[in-house]
């Protein structure tokens, strides 16, 4: 649990750090572009210092990031997933205008101290700042920032529907020409679904696929997993080799999805009378990634993994257990999962497969 906490924080940590990093360059940026506008107009800067205005754009950038970046990641991504997007957007509205207050006060603050030469808390200095905020200016500024705030949320959104890291590699175009790469991958299938759809019928079973599939989300993430595809009831996740590996998360990944789903339970119950339980195969290989389609592109796997993952996925109502995974995962991340006592659970011939596999349960 302590895995997944320290990885969601970081990858908070680092999306509010990458952030205020953007935000400060287009706050030097948008600066540099009035400074030069008023020297191309041959403008009166007598009594205009260009290092403090520097420095307040900074100090802007820096604020907006933190305080912005922040309620950003920690805030408003939840808001965009799990409310509608017309209350999502209100809520951001609301609470992007009194960022932008807390940001543009002391800034402000800060300029027109310089500006008029007097101590940062003197009231003339707040009292200017007041007035200036009901400025033509300060409109503008607040549409600039609004439209750098959701086009930040528009990348993070597109980020998320690739999954972490793979629009970077989207937009690099590393996966343009196939390429071939080790990967871990999987297979997490609901458990009774076949029951379960009878008894909820089309409409309520879809709802309560996109429950369990919203909630298990978080804990994927947290685990470095990238959301390879949904298959009917059924989330293919996959892993950069070194992401997996590391604190075990690969395993982990498994067992905070299920403690993510029992956090629900009450819900789970009241709204459907179920409550889900998957079961989940994991196996590792190679595998050939690249870009694939005309009109909707996306990153695809083809290996024979693939298809082992499944097969071991599919054993787990065999031997009765939840999670099965082969050992060549259990001798990659035996070292990295001492909290957990794997048992083996035997060699099989995998249907398909010329060659035994042995599986591991914890």
């Amino acid at each position: 649990m302590s895995i997944t906490i320290s990885n969601k924080l970081r990858s908070q940590l680092e999306k509010i750090v990458v952030i205020t990093f953007v935000w400060t360059v287009v706050s030097i940026y948008n600066f540099l572009n009035s400074y030069d506008t008023l020297i191309n107009f041959s403008c009166d800067l007598t009594n205009f210092n260009p290092s403090n205005f520097l420095t307040g754009s900074i100090l802007a950038g820096v604020l907006a990031g933190i305080m912005g970046g922040t309620t950003l990641v920690v805030l408003w991504e939840g808001w965009l997933r799990n409310k509608k997007y017309i209350i999502a957007l209100a809520n951001i509205t609301v609470s992007y205008s009194i960022i932008y207050l807390l940001v543009a006060i002391p800034t402000g603050n800060y300029f027109q101290s310089h500006r008029l030469n007097i101590p940062y808390f003197s009231p003339e200095a707040l009292l200017a700042t007041f007035d200036n905020l009901f400025k033509v200016a300060t409109l503008q500024s607040y549409t600039f920032w609004l439209f750098v705030v959701l086009l930040t949320l528009l990348f993070l959104q597109v980020n998320d529907k690739y999954g972490p890291g793979t629009f970077k590699d989207f937009l690099l175009g590393k996966y343009f020409q196939p390429q071939r790469e080790e990967r871990i991958f999987m297979f997490l299938d609901l458990r009774s679904s076949t029951a379960i759809a009878e008894r909820l019928k089309e409409e309520k079973y879809f709802n309560f696929l996109r429950d369990c599939f919203k909630f298990s989300t978080p804990a994927i993430l947290n685990s470095k997993g990238e959301i390879y595809q949904y298959v009917g009831d059924e989330i293919v996740i996959s892993w950069k080799i070194e992401n997996g590996i590391k604190h075990g998360n690969c395993i982990n990944c498994f067992f905070e999805v299920q403690k993510a789903l029992e956090s629900k339970t009450e819900y789970f119950q009241e709204q459907y009378g179920e409550i889900p339980k998957f079961k989940a195969g994991i196996h590792y290989g190679f595998v050939m990634t690249g870009e694939i389609g005309i009109v909707k592109r996306e990153i695809a796997f083809s290996g024979d993994v693939l298809n082992t993952t499944a097969r071991i996925q599919q054993k787990c109502n065999e031997f009765g257990v939840d999670l099965l995974f082969s050992k060549k995962i259990f001798d990659k991340i035996a070292a990295t999962i001492s909290d957990f006592k794997p048992r083996e659970m035997g060699r099989l011939l995998l249907r398909g497969k010329e060659e035994e596999v042995s599986l591991y349960t914890v």
